[in-house]
C-alpha cells in the first residue's frame, strides 16, 4: 500500500495533468509590419503590410482559443494593433489603443497574448495609432463555435471574408496633415473590397450549395451597402450574436460593423456581380466583385446589376430595427442566448452622449458632451495601474450634454464594476454616426428620430434586441443601449469615423473594482511596454 504522502503526491500530479489537458488551445503568430507600395485605385501609395500582405493575414480561431501574436514594428513610427470586437476579458492590457498600451517603437516588438473568451463570430483587427488605419494594416478575425456547441444553421460549403471600406488616393500622412491643420477630410476616392478596386476579387462557388459571407466595414468615413446579383442574403450573425434568420436583398454595414449572411447558389450557372456602394453620399461610390459559379464557363448573368439604396435613411432605420437576437440559439456556450433576460434587469445609471462638430482655438474639432479628447503623455491604463497623478481625472467626462462651450480634455468617465447602465447616443448632426465600445457587447434596445426623453423607454425592445459592439445613430436621432459593466479595465468609447475620432470624438470608460483582485482583472503583463511617466518602472515583481 502506498503511504498517505505518496498518495497525495500522485493525486496532485493527476490533477495537474488533467488541468494541463483541459487548457484551451494556443495559436501562435509572428507578424512583421512594414510599409510597401500598393496600388488599390491604380495610384502608387504607401500601404501598411503585415507579412507582406495587404490586407493582413486572417486569424481563424475557435471560442476560448489563446491567441499569441508577436508583432515586429518595422515602420519608422510607433505602432499598435487593436482588435475590433474582441472583448479582452479581464485584460484591457491587450486592447492595443493608446489609452491602454504604450506603442511598439520603431524596430521593436510586442507580443499580444489574448483569449477569445466566450466569443463567436466575425471581427477584424486594425492599426490604431496616428492615422495608420487609412494605410491598411487590417485583417479579418473568424471565431468558430466549439465542436459540441450547436449552431443554428448547417455547416456552409465555404466561408468567405469581405473587408470593404472607403479609400483615399492621398497617403495616410497627408490625410493626417489635413486634420492637424484644422480641416476635415476630403471625400473618399473609391471603395476597396479586400484591398482591391473594381472586379479585383472573385469568389468561386459550386451550384446548389450554401456559403457564408462575413462582411466588415473597415473604412474610415462612410457607411456601405452590400448586395449580390440574383441572390438573397440570409442574415445569421451580427458581431458575435446569432440573429433571427431574416432574408434581405441588401444590407447596410456602417463604419466598424460586421455582419455574416448565407447565400444559396440556386441560380443558373453564370457569373454574378457582388456590389458594394456608399450610403448617404453624393456622389455614390461603387465597387464590384464576382460570384463565380464553378460550372459557369465565365458566362455573365443576363440580369441588370442590383440597384441599392442611396440616401434613404428610413429604409436603413427600418432594416436596423428588423435585426433581432435569436433567443433559442446557443452562443459561445450551450445555453440559449435568450437565457440572459437583459430587459428584466434594472439599470443603475443613465449616460447621455451627444456628438458635435466644434471649433477650438480656431481649428476644427469633434466633441462628446462638449469635451474634445486629447491624448495624455502616458497611456491611461498604465498611469492608473502605477497611480501616477496628473495624467487624467476620473469623472472628467460628464454623464450628459452640458450645452456649454467645447473644451479640450483627457476625458475619462468613472464607473463601477457590476453597474448595469443605459447609454443614449444623441446625434443632432446631419450625418450618420457610428460608435464602438471596446471590451463589451451591448443590447441595442431602441433607436428613433427626434430628441430622446425618458418617455422613449416605452418603445424599447426588452426581449430580443441584438447584442453587438458597434452601433449607428441616424441624423437627428438617438440610439439607446443596455450594457452590464462586467469587465474591469480602461475601455475606449469612440467614433468609428476616423477623422472625428482623431479630432476628439472619443473618451475612455474606467470600469473600477475596489477588490483589486486577479479574479476581476489580470495583472500587468510581464512584457508590457512602459513609456511616458511610467518609463523605468518595473512590471513584475511589483
Amino acid at each position: 500500500m502506498p503511504s498517505p504522502a505518496a498518495l497525495c503526491v500522485f493525486l496532485l500530479l493527476a490533477l495537474l495533468l488533467a488541468a494541463a489537458r483541459a487548457e484551451d488551445p494556443y495559436r501562435f503568430y509572428t507578424w512583421n509590419v512594414t510599409f510597401g507600395d500598393v496600388y488599390p485605385l491604380g495610384v502608387k501609395q504607401q500601404g501598411i503590410l503585415i507579412n507582406g500582405q495587404f490586407p493582413g493575414p486572417q486569424i481563424d480561431a475557435v471560442t476560448n482559443d489563446n491567441i499569441v501574436i508577436n508583432v515586429f514594428n518595422n515602420l519608422p513610427a510607433p505602432f499598435l494593433l487593436s482588435w475590433q470586437g474582441i472583448q479582452q476579458r479581464r485584460s484591457s492590457w491587450q486592447d492595443g489603443v493608446y489609452g491602454t498600451n504604450c506603442p511598439i517603437p520603431p524596430g521593436g516588438n510586442f507580443t499580444y497574448n489574448m483569449q477569445f473568451k466566450d466569443q463567436i463570430g466575425s471581427y477584424y483587427y486594425f492599426p490604431s495609432l496616428a492615422f495608420h488605419k487609412a494605410a491598411g494594416g487590417y485583417g479579418g478575425i473568424r471565431v468558430l463555435s466549439r465542436p459540441r456547441i450547436p449552431v443554428p444553421f448547417d455547416p456552409p460549403a465555404g466561408d468567405f471574408t469581405i473587408l470593404a471600406g472607403d479609400w483615399f488616393k492621398l497617403n495616410h500622412t497627408d490625410l493626417k496633415g489635413i486634420l492637424d491643420s484644422g480641416n476635415d477630410l476630403p471625400f473618399p476616392d473609391g471603395l476597396l473590397i479586400n484591398g482591391h478596386g473594381s472586379n479585383g476579387n472573385r469568389f468561386t462557388v459550386d451550384q446548389g450549395k450554401t456559403y457564408r459571407f462575413r462582411v466588415s466595414n473597415v473604412g474610415i468615413s462612410t457607411s456601405v451597402n452590400i448586395r449580390i446579383q440574383g441572390h438573397s442574403l440570409l442574415l445569421v450573425e451580427v458581431e458575435g450574436s446569432h440573429t433571427m434568420q431574416n432574408t434581405y436583398s441588401s444590407l447596410d454595414v456602417h463604419l466598424g460593423q460586421s455582419y455574416s449572411f448565407l447565400v444559396t447558389t440556386n441560380q443558373p450557372p453564370q457569373d454574378y456581380t457582388i456590389v458594394v456602394s456608399t450610403r448617404f453620399t453624393n456622389p455614390v461610390l461603387t465597387n464590384t466583385a464576382m460570384l463565380h459559379y464553378s460550372n459557369s464557363n465565365g458566362v455573365p448573368a443576363a440580369l441588370p446589376p442590383p440597384p441599392g439604396p442611396t440616401i434613404e435613411i428610413d429604409w436603413s432605420l427600418n432594416q436596423a430595427r428588423s435585426i433581432r437576437w435569436n433567443l433559442t440559439a446557443s452562443g459561445p456556450r450551450p445555453n440559449p442566448q435568450g437565457s440572459y433576460h437583459y430587459g428584466q434587469v434594472n439599470t443603475t445609471r443613465t449616460m447621455r452622449l451627444a456628438n458635435s462638430r466644434v471649433s477650438i482655438n480656431g481649428k476644427l474639432r469633434y466633441a462628446v458632451n462638449s469635451v474634445s479628447f486629447v491624448p495624455a503623455d502616458t497611456p491611461l491604463k498604465v498611469a492608473d495601474f502605477y497611480n501616477i497623478q496628473g495624467v487624467f481625472t476620473p469623472g472628467s467626462m460628464p454623464d450628459a450634454p452640458s450645452g456649454g462651450p467645447a473644451y479640450l480634455q483627457t476625458a475619462v468617465m468613472a464607473s463601477n464594476m457590476r453597474d448595469y447602465v443605459e447609454v443614449v447616443f444623441e446625434n443632432a448632426e446631419g450625418s450618420v454616426q457610428s460608435w464602438h465600445i471596446d471590451g463589451y457587447a451591448f443590447w441595442v434596445v431602441g433607436m428613433d428620430g427626434g430628441q430622446w426623453t425618458p418617455a422613449s423607454r416605452q418603445n424599447y425592445n426588452l426581449r430580443d434586441a441584438i447584442a453587438r459592439y458597434t452601433l449607428q445613430v441616424y441624423p437627428g436621432a438617438w440610439t439607446a443601449i443596455y450594457m452590464p459593466l462586467d469587465n474591469v479595465g480602461m475601455w475606449n468609447v469612440r467614433s468609428e469615423s476616423w477623422g472625428r475620432q482623431y479630432l476628439g470624438q472619443q473618451f475612455y470608460l474606467r470600469v473600477y473594482s475596489p477588490a483589486n483582485s486577479w479574479r476581476d482583472e489580470n495583472p500587468i503583463p510581464k512584457n508590457a511596454l512602459l513609456c511616458g511617466r511610467a518609463s523605468g518602472r518595473r512590471t513584475r515583481p511589483l
